[in-house]
């Protein structure tokens, strides 16, 4: 029984774990987009939700990240990638 050590397999399976945890659902990141745009004042629509995604897929910081903001845009169109 190892009691100092961590096994290298645990810990990468941890870490995946914690990083995929850290994106929000999509219905978050939809929550969020829409609060956005009824702040700003401006239309609820197709056309906005999928510029404020577009917006965020520019500004994504990793590859998964990208992936959650095409996976919504293609919501918006009915593609199910």
């Amino acid at each position: 029984m190892r009691q100092h050590g961590q096994n290298p397999q645990n810990d990468a399976d941890i870490s995946r774990y914690f990083t995929e945890a850290s994106l929000p659902s999509q219905q978050e990141t939809l929550g969020q987009v829409v609060v956005e745009i009824l702040r700003a004042g401006a239309t609820l629509n197709r056309k906005a939700i999928c510029s404020k995604l577009l917006r965020r897929l520019e500004l994504a910081s990793g590859a998964e990240q990208e992936k959650h903001y095409h996976d919504l845009i293609g919501l918006l169109f009915g593609r199910n990638d």
